[in-house]
């Protein structure tokens, strides 16, 4: 059975919301959750029918939002130190966290490792499109990036939306100033002519591809894929407000909201809404690490346990490494 190892203490919210999303997810699916943190505030949270359902791993520790992601590797006490080390060790196959998002990066990387072939590992997120979504990497792992870089990103990107998204044959754009191949700074460049061994390679893509659904995957360094994600986080917020506030100020308004309430609003909200992924993979690494947001409920930690479950069913580690061993011995 799949073993999961989660950051019980991190988070804005405390341990209540994913103790909560803990006992959810093992109401529909079945796995052994591994609770690092404060026994006792655990056991404050967890209902006593579930005690013997999960496995608590004793830390004293906890690295705060405001903490440098450096002084991760020398708080060997810390929730998600502790939580890493499981899957290092082989005793959990996956890492979930809502902490210190670059704690969490650090650890997976140093710690547990990348996998044959990658320099850097990548942080992938779900876009919503209107016909499906779109897988966004990197979004904040490696703000400076090589082009050999973006092209394991592309594999690695690739190979997850086979595995683990269910796409036959995954469309793959490079992000850039426009579609034209000549089109890109010097990085973008060099990188397009590198992805030419990308079975799914489609060229340069805009930012507003990133929402049309006319490629499933799009590449792009950290510090920009950063930019666009809270970027669209930012719109997405504004649209609702400013929808509320012209609701409000309209009586048909508010009569034609009331009945879009459900058949509308409710697919947009789920459509945005980060809890219905659960949290962005750390792709590269060995093993799996799931990074949820700090705000997360319990309904995105329950999601973000069964992303970890999917991934480690899927096999896309392996896939990955071969992928990169058939492309370089085809380039030799």
């Amino acid at each position: 059975m799949i073993r999961i190892a989660i950051d019980a203490m991190g988070g804005d919210f405390g341990p209540e919301p994913i103790i909560e999303g803990v006992v959810d997810a093992l109401k529909k699916k079945k796995f052994i959750p591994i609770l690092v943190g404060d026994r006792k505030q655990i056991i404050s949270f967890l209902p006593k029918f579930y005690h013997n359902k999960v496995e608590i791993v004793e830390s004293s520790d906890v690295i705060s939002m405001s903490d440098q992601a450096t002084q991760a590797l020398k708080r060997k006490d810390s929730s998600i130190f502790k939580a890493v080390e499981l899957v290092r060790d082989g005793k959990a196959d996956a890492v979930v966290s809502a902490g210190h998002s670059g704690a969490t990066m650090t650890l997976a990387t140093l710690r547990i490792g990348r996998l044959s072939g990658i320099n850097k590992p990548a942080l992938a997120t779900i876009m919503p499109t209107i016909a499906s979504k779109t897988l966004l990497l990197d979004v904040g792992a490696v703000t400076d990036c090589t082009a050999t870089n973006l092209y394991q990103f592309a594999i690695m990107g690739e190979v997850y939306a086979q595995k683990v998204l269910g796409l036959e044959r995954p469309r793959v754009g490079l992000l850039s100033n426009g579609e034209e191949d000549s089109k890109g700074n010097a990085l973008t460049k060099e990188a397009f002519k590198l992805m030419q061994n990308v079975p799914g390679f489609q060229g340069n893509v805009e930012g507003s591809d990133i929402f049309n659904a006319s490629v499933d995957v799009v590449v792009c360094d950290g510090y920009t894929g950063n930019i666009v994600l809270k970027a669209s986080e930012g719109v997405v917020s504004t649209v609702f407000d400013l929808m509320k506030t012209h609701i409000k100020k309209s009586i048909p308004a508010k009569i034609g909201a009331f009945m879009m309430k459900k058949k509308v609003f409710k697919k947009l909200k789920e459509k945005v809404d980060y809890a219905e992924y659960g949290g962005a993979p750390l792709l590269g690494v060995k093993g799996c690490a799931i990074i949820s947001h700090g705000k997360s409920n319990a309904k995105a930690i329950k999601n973000a346990i069964f992303q970890a479950i999917a991934y480690s069913d899927s096999g896309v580690n392996s896939a990955i490494e071969e992928l990169l061993l058939k492309n370089n011995a085809q380039g030799k």
